[in-house]
């Protein structure tokens, strides 16, 4: 059955939490944070290890709750090497080293979790940063244990849902938000309890908004809101959800279970009057036996989604896409064999798709996968080698449109057969230094609308043409990073290149298409422009850098009877990517990015304040725009608190304080409707975060 969540049940579970915390108004009192454990990263990390070989980023607590957003792209957007595909507010997956869509997996606690994001930029990731505890970020290849969808990176979104670790007695946290520019309301609550033998878990979340403010003015022609304002027109939000599951714990494992559920009504910024309606419901299965035997441990994922969301055009229905996903996995680590240690796993995927209505332009189809993988770490006196290897078997079959009047859909089936291989090393050439690598040969299978679109795109404004004959996606990337730490101070570094020989984009024909699909049409009212899922080769170079520097510390701040710092936080990326058989720069790169951070602890406060400066972009595809400089300057402050058994953290939050008008260059928006969707202007956030 699943699970619901009301309104009213939220605001009671906020209700009592108030009550409690009024109750024990005579025991408020500041409270310090706690010296924070060091994070175990497990995504691309199921060994465990405490140093990582490819390149990582995480996000939780305190550091997820100042940068969360309403969409996943916009709250991952400007870590090392991570853009977004902003389509405005709504709708934004992240990008990563240059690389979207198909190419960077989206996870939920390390299994699938399919949707229609990586079809159409106008999708959004059914996903909500309010009741994630963590998102870890890979940059680079990290297909031997998540397939060719992964060639551009993870993102891991981890919940909790299905407890891994006994819990005793009962806690949970709350969260409440309002911010201006865009009106939104914003609220969440987890609950967690258990005796050691049985946990159990529930969460509810809901965010409402309205057009977002911009600084300048655009025009409207929604008949609900003519003319021009200082809004994106069509860019007010609802979503809402929940969850709930728990654990057994036994002697030599564990086994959980999680239902889920996300529900959102946005509108879609690139026309003035549609909404989509999305759903998606998933259901999970995960356990894990520890047997004394050749291996120490098996580890076993399962789930189903359901996802589906309908597009309206004012009050009437239009396209209505649907996919459901099943997903299995399973992992067995072996004893170690002397410093070598490792598992193999296996994998299986399969989902329906389908599209009905007048904008349907991918056929019906199905799509299975089986993927054998092994991983393997040496550890040395010096550091640790890693290698690993997979192989798959992909089948796309098209079973063409419901509707017997549209032919133009390719109908058949595809046959595939990936293979990718890794080696990577850690060198720890002090205990202040390390030095990282990894070369990754990866081929991707391509994908259903790769394959087989043929149809008008709107949200893009373009035919989009698949074709049914293209091979395999096949790249080699090498990455060389080294990280220095000394106490507070750290500065990490990394350098990569990765080489298609066949890489899939969407490319220009030249050719125009007809409302009815006709080739450059004499007679034609309105005409879109013809794109090809093509091959070519392709080129992708850059640089990370990241640091924090302690400037001064109790001393030198003049506080020695209270815990001070003063820290600068540092950062910048850029990448190159140029189509070689055209000798063009592919399109929607990042610029050149640099920012920095003052943050300044004062006891239970703490304040931000930073910029990040985005560099002009004119290393576009010929009929592509180009786009200026910008800095966006942001600022925080936090306060933390006790009030009775609840840690209270109080914050506000300002982004974009100059109110600058900035165009994202990685948005499709700036090329086909430019200036559409400019970023957000200056806002104001306030919020409360209560653990208990």
């Amino acid at each position: 059955m699943q699970p619901t969540f009301s309104r009213s049940a939220l605001g009671a579970a906020k209700l009592s939490l108030w009550c409690g915390a009024s109750w024990a108004q005579s025991q408020v009192q500041p409270v310090e944070a706690a010296p924070a454990l060091r994070e175990i990263i497990v995504t691309g990390n199921p060994l465990g290890a405490s140093d990582l070989i490819v390149p990582t980023t995480s996000l939780s607590n305190d550091a997820l709750l100042l940068r969360s957003e309403s969409t996943l792209g916009e709250t991952l957007n400007g870590l090392p090497g991570v853009s977004s595909t902003y389509f405005g507010p709504n709708a934004s997956r992240p990008t990563i080293r240059g690389q979207d869509g198909d190419r960077i997996r989206i996870l939920q606690n390390g299994g699938a979790a399919p949707d229609a994001s990586a079809l159409s930029y106008d999708h959004s990731v059914p996903v909500d940063p309010l009741v994630i505890d963590r998102i870890e970020v890979l940059r680079g290849p990290s297909t031997l244990q998540y397939g060719g969808s992964a060639v551009g990176g993870v993102v891991n979104l981890l919940d909790n849902r299905i407890p891994t670790e006994p819990i005793e007695g009962f806690g949970g946290r709350a969260e409440a938000g309002y911010a201006t520019g865009n009106r939104e309301k914003s609220g969440g609550v987890v609950l967690e309890g258990g005796n050691g033998r049985v946990a159990v878990h529930a969460d509810a979340f809901r965010r409402d908004s309205d057009d977002v403010s911009v600084p300048v003015d655009l025009p409207c022609d929604n008949p609900q809101r003519p003319g021009t304002e200082r809004k994106i027109c069509n860019s007010a939000n609802q979503a809402d959800g929940g969850a709930f599951g728990g654990t057994l714990f036994f002697d030599q494992g564990w086994i959980g279970a999680s239902s889920s559920t996300y529900r959102s009504t946005y509108g879609t910024v690139a026309e003035d009057d549609v909404t989509i309606r999305m759903k998606s419901d998933r259901y999970a299965l995960e356990g894990e036996w520890r047997p004394s035997s050749l291996f120490s441990s098996v580890h076993v994922k399962a789930s189903r989604t359901d996802y589906g969301h309908t597009e309206y055009e004012g009050p009437d229905q239009g396209t209505v896409f649907a996919r459901d996903s099943n997903d299995f996995r399973i992992e067995a680590r072996h004893q170690k064999i002397g410093n070598l240690d490792g598992l193999i796993g296996f994998t299986r995927e399969s989902g329906n798709f389908s599209a009905e209505g007048e904008e349907a332009f991918i056929p019906y189809s199905r799509t299975a996968s089986n993927a054998l993988f092994l991983h393997e770490e040496l550890g040395t006196t010096w550091g640790r080698l890693s290698f690993g290897a997979r192989t798959e078997e992909v089948k796309v079959r098209s079973d063409g449109s419901s509707d017997p009047d549209i032919t133009r859909f390719f109908v058949g089936e595809r046959d595939f057969h990936p293979s990718s291989a890794a080696l990577g090393a850690l060198v720890n050439l002090n205990p202040q230094w390390q030095l990282t690598s990894n070369l990754a040969y990866t081929e991707r299978a391509p994908k259903d609308y790769e394959l087989l679109a043929n149809g008008p795109h709107v949200a893009t404004g373009t035919w989009e043409l698949g074709n049914a004959d293209l091979q395999k996606e096949k790249s080699t990337g090498l990455d060389i990073g080294t990280q220095w730490t000394s106490g507070p101070n750290n500065a990490r570094v990394n350098a990569y290149i990765t080489r298609f020989s066949n890489y899939i984009g969407l490319t220009a024909t030249g050719d125009t298409r007809g409302e009815d699909g006709e080739i450059n049409p004499v007679d034609a009212d309105e005409t879109l422009p013809e794109y090809a899922y093509t091959g070519v080769r392709a080129r992708f170079t850059g640089l990370e850098a990241s640091g924090t520097l302690r400037l001064l510390g109790n001393e030198g701040l003049g506080r020695p009877d209270v815990p001070s710092t003063l820290d600068l936080e540092w950062r910048g990326d850029l990448i190159r990517a140029m189509n070689i058989d055209t000798d063009e720069p592919l399109p929607r790169i990042s610029p050149a990015r640099a920012g920095a951070t003052l943050a300044y602890g004062l006891g239970a406060w703490k304040a931000r304040v930073g910029f990040d400066y985005y560099a002009a972009q004119d290393r576009v595809p010929e009929g592509d725009r180009a786009t200026d400089a910008y800095t966006l300057w942001n600022a925080s402050v936090t306060y933390k608190m006790r009030a009775g058994r609840a840690n209270l953290t109080w914050y506000a939050r300002v982004d974009n304080i100059t109110d600058e008008l900035a165009y994202s260059a990685t948005s499709i928006l700036t090329t086909t409707a430019y200036p559409k969707a400019p970023l957000a202007g200056r806002t104001f956030k306030v919020g409360l975060r209560a653990t208990f």
